[in-house]
């Protein structure tokens, strides 16, 4: 399983960071995490094969995380050649259909029928998804909007466990343990903790409960920058830490 992040920012502009987007490919899988602004020109700029998409799944409905759908729909008609025919499944909480329809009402009706087949998905917490034969995504509530989710993805080497925004949370712990790789969001520095986002040291903290194999942080607020998040989670947590950028790529498992 290989992971590449395309957005390690938020919804605060930045010239570094992007925001939320994570790019997943095991197998014929192709899945995007999450779907913020400025994920189809980094993923062009990381020459990432965007256009061989096959998933899309959303932990929550903050625009920083599912902005740029409508414009990955519309890009998979009209910004590639041929056109795409394949199939797209989109994956989001109770309430994604809902959205995707009222967008339609303002954009138009390609939003639900983009000129290749659409398939939506609603998942509740602690179900799980089969993305392609082995390949299974798992969903955990997180602390953070109504429905806001972490997911799993797991293959047969690997389980890379991605929290979307959350605070602290135990279960979320306990689901998450023995994950290969954790995909924590680290949006706020200690002295400005908040409980619906995680610091530096309760991603590690999280790392450590769960057993992780490997911490990975991401989405940093402007407030994180000029600290060094990943030396305080590893007061914290022992395994490898890495606060991601831009353009990072990690290996997640064996094959």
């Amino acid at each position: 399983m290989d992971l590449m992040v395309l957005g390690s920012g938020t919804v605060a502009p930045s010239a570094e960071r992007t925001a939320p987007a994570h790019w997943v490919q095991t197998g014929n899988t192709r899945l995007l995490l999450d779907c913020g602004s400025g994920v189809l020109h980094r993923a062009a700029s990381f020459e990432v094969p965007w256009h061989q998409v096959t998933h899309v799944a959303l932990t929550h409905f903050h625009p920083d995380h599912w902005c740029e759908l409508p414009m990955l729909l519309f890009a998979l008609r009209w910004g590639i050649e041929p056109a795409r025919a394949a199939p797209l499944t989109v994956i989001g909480p109770a309430g994604l259909k809902t959205r995707l329809t009222l967008l339609a009402g303002a954009l138009g009706d390609w939003v639900l029928e983009p000129g290749y087949p659409l398939r939506l998905h609603e998942i509740a917490p602690a179900e799980s998804f089969e993305l392609a034969p082995g390949v299974v995504l798992e969903t955990c509530k997180t602390p953070h909007t109504p429905e806001s989710l972490a997911f799993a993805v797991r293959d047969h080497s690997a389980r890379l466990v991605y929290t979307g925004d959350t605070g602290p949370d135990v279960s979320l712990a306990a689901w998450a343990r023995g994950c290969t790789l954790l995909l924590a969001e680290c949006s706020l520095p200690e002295e400005r903790a908040l409980a619906i986002h995680l610091t530096a040291a309760q991603a590690g903290t999280l790392a450590r409960d769960a057993g992780a194999g490997r911490l990975v942080l991401t989405h940093f607020y402007p407030s994180v920058e000029g600290t060094d998040p990943a030396e305080r989670a590893a007061q914290v947590f022992n395994g490898p830490v890495t606060a991601a950028r831009d353009g990072d790529r990690f290996t997640v498992g064996v094959d």
